[in-house]
């Protein structure tokens, strides 16, 4: 790479290359891999926690004093009281994955009081390195990234991922899906919503959004985005996507005029939770915190889940 890199980037990009290794070797014979099913539609692999286990001892031999927040293993690794938080998904797309579809990817965020300060989302079968420092810009391996420069919806290719797990609720959906498509050229579903985020950042597309995201899903993209000249947010585009579990990015013409379509289908807060209009700006640091508390909550009190079942991949 020609630009001197923030070390903590490189012990990034170092992690996300031995996970994506692994995940390369196993592609070559998917008929050998185990599935489990976290719940219906959802899987993890083994692949996914070998995966993760790579990064994790990569970012821990090299910050051992950093906090871990990851897909499969949650908060389970690494300080808890530490200011640098490492956001991973070591699997991004692993139903894509198991069925042989070559769109997915590793994905790590760095941040540090609860604001994303470095960024690497990898694409193993391109391989295609996708990364950014705050304030340094976005890049594709040597490529600086800049948003799109379109600004009519109706010129604008849009990406998105549909809901898939059981208590998603797919008729909200189905209407933001008919709402955005008749007023742009084209949507796209490929399956990876951090891949998605870093073709926003790249100018592949003018904009996307999605329900239901976790932050491992969108921190890295994220910061993509912004450093490529993009915009972020919720349906009402306010700051708190990751706390909303709905996002909205693109560039700042297509953003604006997403924002406009998306917004009457934004979450309703339900319960003694004030309601969206009466609920206090978030800043994107203050909604990472959030998230991860109730995530950290979540793991302490919930039940262990019992043996999963095991198949293998293409069963029905």
């Amino acid at each position: 790479m020609s630009q001197a890199l923030h070390p903590m980037l490189n012990i990034a990009i170092k992690a996300a290359r031995a996970a994506g290794a692994i995940i390369n070797r196993a592609s070559l014979d998917l008929d050998l891999l185990k599935v489990n099913t976290k719940s219906p539609n959802d899987f993890v692999t083994e692949v996914d926690q070998a995966a993760e286990q790579a990064i994790i001892d990569v970012l821990l031999t090299a910050y051992p004093g950093h906090g871990i927040l990851a897909e499969e293993s949650g908060r389970a690794h690494g300080a808890k009281d530490s200011d640098y938080l490492w956001i991973i998904d070591p699997l991004d797309g692993t139903t894509n994955f198991i069925h042989g579809f070559p769109v997915y990817a590793v994905s790590i965020a760095l941040a540090l009081k609860s604001q994303v300060q470095q960024a690497v989302v990898y694409d193993p079968t391109r391989n295609d390195l996708f990364y950014a420092s705050k304030g340094r810009g976005a890049f594709l391996n040597d490529k600086r990234l800049r948003v799109s420069k379109r600004n009519r919806m109706a010129d604008s290719l849009v990406g998105t991922g549909f809901p898939f797990r059981k208590g998603d609720n797919f008729k909200r959906y189905v209407q933001m899906f008919e709402a955005v498509m008749q007023n742009c050229a084209g949507l796209r579903r490929p399956g990876a919503a951090a891949l998605d985020l870093c073709y926003v950042a790249a100018g592949c597309y003018d904009g996307f959004f999605e329900t239901g995201l976790n932050p491992w899903d969108i921190a890295a993209g994220s910061l993509m985005i912004t450093e490529a000249g993009g915009l972020i947010g919720n349906f009402t585009g306010e700051a708190d996507y990751l706390y909303q579990r709905e996002v909205v990015a693109g560039n700042p013409k297509i953003y604006g005029q997403l924002v406009q379509i998306l917004a009457p289908y934004t979450r309703v807060i339900k319960g003694d939770e004030p309601a969206p209009h009466e609920a206090p700006a978030l800043t994107p640091e203050m909604a990472l915190a959030a998230t991860v508390s109730k995530l950290s909550d979540a793991s302490t009190t919930s039940p262990k889940r019992g043996p999963v079942r095991v198949r293998k991949a293409g069963a029905v």
